[in-house]
Parts: structure tokens; sequence; C-alpha cells
């Protein structure tokens, strides 16, 4: 079910539910997608699965540009540091995730980002697609809550904790 449009992204660390106006502390996940509860969902499976993510959320592939750019209202990287990981919607209207995965991965800063492409679309071609692109994974979004949880742990574990290990084996800060 879509949702109202929304255009600032939604910063919660954790899924603790509260705005933050400063970092959290753990790897920023960039959420896009047009269906403000997928997110809200994603907040809920990160708090119950008891991880550190800085979630940050935009709801159109026109956010996530400007976002990635820091352009217009997230200029501050502060508040809106750059993903050490992208989660991208597959179907959303206007600039769809083939489009803004494309973008990522020609014209973007954060071209070497993981992208996990989510879809409902189990469709051979859906998958191709996405990978011809660029994604570096697609995952089919799980249907039920317990499942979304196990998806969360398991984004963790392939993308996020061996990314952080190799930012401070470099000296790097989160997200860099």
């Amino acid at each position: 079910m879509k949702g109202a449009s929304n255009s600032k992204p939604m910063r919660r660390h954790g899924g603790s539910g509260g705005a933050r106006a400063i970092p959290a502390p753990g790897p920023v996940v960039l959420h896009i997608d047009d269906d403000p509860n997928d997110s809200e969902l994603f907040r809920a499976a990160i708090q119950q699965a008891q991880l550190n993510f800085d979630l940050q959320s935009v709801n159109s592939g026109e956010h996530a540009i400007d976002y990635l750019n820091g352009s217009g209202q997230y200029q501050d990287r502060e508040r809106y540091p750059l993903p050490s990981l992208i989660l991208l919607d597959l179907k959303m209207p206007r600039a769809n995730g083939l489009e803004v995965l494309k973008w990522i991965r020609t014209k973007c800063g954060s071209a070497k980002v993981p992208v996990v492409m989510l879809s409902g679309s189990e469709l051979k071609d859906d998958m191709q697609s996405a990978y011809a692109h660029g994604a570096d994974s697609y995952v089919i979004k799980p249907l039920g809550f317990a499942a979304l949880v196990e998806l969360v742990k398991s984004l963790n574990m392939a993308w996020l904790l061996p990314a952080a290990a190799c930012r401070r084996e470099a000296g790097l800060p989160r997200g860099a």
C-alpha cells in the first residue's frame, strides 16, 4: 500500500522512533522506497534485531539522487551522511529503482557503495535488469515481519560488518 509523499528523509537511529539532528553511531543505511510503511517496518525490524543502523529514508528516486549528491535539503553531511549500504526499491513512480541504480553506478561519487535491490517481483527479467545495472544483490521483499527481521540481520552480516571492518583498518569514518 503506497502512502502519501513526504520530501524529508525519515532519520531514526535503530528504529527508535525519534527524529535525530545528529548522527547516530553505527553504519548509515539509505532506504529508498516510495512506501513509508516499508521504511517504518524496516525501523521496527532493526530495533527487533537489536542492530545499530542509522537508517535514512527517502521516498523517491529524485530525493535519493539529491541525498547522494548532497544537494538541496541534503547538503548537511552531519545530518545526512553518505551511506555504507543502499536499499533500493525496484518499483517506484517517476524515477524507478533501475534508473536510480544506473545513476548511482555512472554519475555518483558513491558508485562503490553496495546497492541491494528490494522488490516484490520474482520475475527473472527484473532480477537480470537489476544485476545488469550494477546491483550487488537482489532480494524479494519478505512477506512477514519475522522474515524481515532475519533479512535485516543477514544484511548486517553480509554488507555492514565487513565494510565496517575495512573502514576501521583503513582509519576511515563511518559511511566513507
